[in-house]
């Protein structure tokens, strides 16, 4: 791990503290174009989302309707009810996407948001997982700030925008400027060339909470319930 990935965990809290917990939960309020132009607006307004700090797992609850959540992996998105039954289901998402429908579907909305938010939370402890390569490049100037810039290279393993992406940060590397202030995305797939706009997201040290018991209850990553045929 590089120079500058090292100073941007450890000002976060560090990796041995963040590898304490499991999940991260955040309470998002969040609009903008991209939802409306899907065909999506208002289902993610006022949402929390919990995402797994070991493998890309995400949810979203609640989704669409109080008693719905959503559940992202990788390979598989589904739609489930607050029993945890399976409501609808996609295996391959991101093989939906071919071709770039103007309007989704809500599963291709819970694949989209499952990962988008899974690597926002994770960053920048997300560099020290297996197969991400990142390396420092010359700096960003963005007005009277010099941003440093993080070159970062995902295997194709871990869904997200692109598998090459630029992390800015500050000139000592312990500010993380959010997706939101500056991200660029080298993007490979059409169904990402938009704008995300959000009101709730963070910079600076994050202290992950040990989430309440009630918290644990909705969102806990517990095993799939069977599969509907």
């Amino acid at each position: 791990m590089n120079r500058l990935a090292k100073q941007a965990i450890d000002a976060h809290g560090g990796l041995e503290r963040w590898n304490h917990f499991n999940t991260l939960s955040a309470h998002l309020i969040q609009g903008g174009e991209l939802w409306a132009a899907k065909g999506k607006a208002g289902v993610l307004d006022d949402v929390t989302v919990t995402v797994d700090l070991r493998d890309q797992k995400a949810s979203h609850w609640p989704f669409g309707f109080p008693e719905r959540r959503s559940r992202f992996e990788p390979q598989r998105v589904a739609i489930e009810d607050a029993t945890g039954k399976v409501l609808e289901e996609l295996l391959q998402p991101r093989a939906s996407f071919e071709g770039h429908a103007t309007t989704w579907s809500d599963l291709q909305l819970a694949y989209f948001a499952g990962y988008a938010m899974w690597t926002y939370l994770n960053v920048p402890f997300l560099l020290a997982r297996p197969g991400v390569e990142s390396e420092e490049v010359e700096p960003w100037q963005e007005s009277d700030e010099t941003w440093r810039r993080l070159k970062v290279l995902f295997p194709p393993n871990i869904e997200t925008h692109s598998k090459e992406q630029t992390l800015y940060f500050d000139r000592q590397g312990t500010k993380y400027f959010s997706p939101l202030k500056r991200r660029s995305k080298h993007f490979g797939c059409s169904m990402l060339r938009a704008n995300l706009k959000s009101t709730s997201h963070r910079t600076g040290a994050l202290r992950p909470r040990q989430p309440s018991k009630e918290s644990q209850a909705s969102h806990e990553f517990a095993p799939q319930s069977e599969h509907p045929a």
